[in-house]
């Protein structure tokens, strides 16, 4: 499987890199499916790199809906459809709710120099998939993406049921904390808050 490393700027000393790892995702990257946020995430990642003047994005294959593979997904988008949720759809099917794995990422990061990170992210899953192998997580960087009718249900979905945040980290804060920090803060006052469009 081929990944994809895209860097911007001097990411030489290792140091504080803003960083995206992606997932794969043909609908929403490619195709602009309104089911899912993947492709504003992404997007949304690649400006505040280029604005920052520096910065990682690593996008790993095989990740389609959550590691299921793409005719897995749409079987699931047409459980979605007959009301399903996204977990339960490919819980449904016989299959984990998220099978991905993050460990390439992080080898990858660490091949290419990075030593201490902001990550943007709103999956503490992938926050903590990618800690170790000597990097250090600084904090996160949230990628907030409008939430519309099409993608509402499976946005609360992950917040309620994987434990993704869609809001800033407490007072703005986004570096400065530890890792660990970091998410029990913004798990512990962000989790119970409603989404609203944006």
């Amino acid at each position: 499987m081929e990944h994809i490393a895209m860097i911007k700027g001097d990411v030489g000393d290792g140091q504080d890199i803003l960083v995206r790892v992606h997932s794969e995702c043909l609908t929403g990257d490619i195709f602009g499916s309104a089911r899912c946020d993947c492709g504003g995430q992404l997007a949304l990642a690649m400006t505040m790199i280029e604005k920052a003047g520096r910065g990682v994005v690593v996008y790993l294959r095989g990740h389609e809906g959550r590691g299921i593979g793409l005719g897995h997904k749409l079987r699931a988008y047409n459980l979605q459809d007959a009301g399903r949720d996204t977990v339960e759809a490919n819980e449904d099917l016989g299959l984990p709710a998220d099978s991905r794995e993050y460990g390439i990422g992080a080898q990858i990061l660490r091949d290419l120099g990075v030593r201490t990170m902001r990550l943007m992210t709103n999956n503490p899953a992938k926050y903590t998939g990618l800690k170790g192998y000597g990097l250090s997580v600084l904090g996160r960087v949230p990628l907030l993406t409008p939430i519309t009718n099409e993608n509402r249900r499976y946005m609360e979905t992950k917040r309620l049921k994987m434990g993704h945040i869609y809001e800033d980290p407490p007072n703005g804060h986004t570096s400065g904390m530890s890792d660990e920090e970091q998410y029990q803060e913004d798990s512990g006052s962000e989790q119970d808050q409603t989404l609203e469009p944006q």
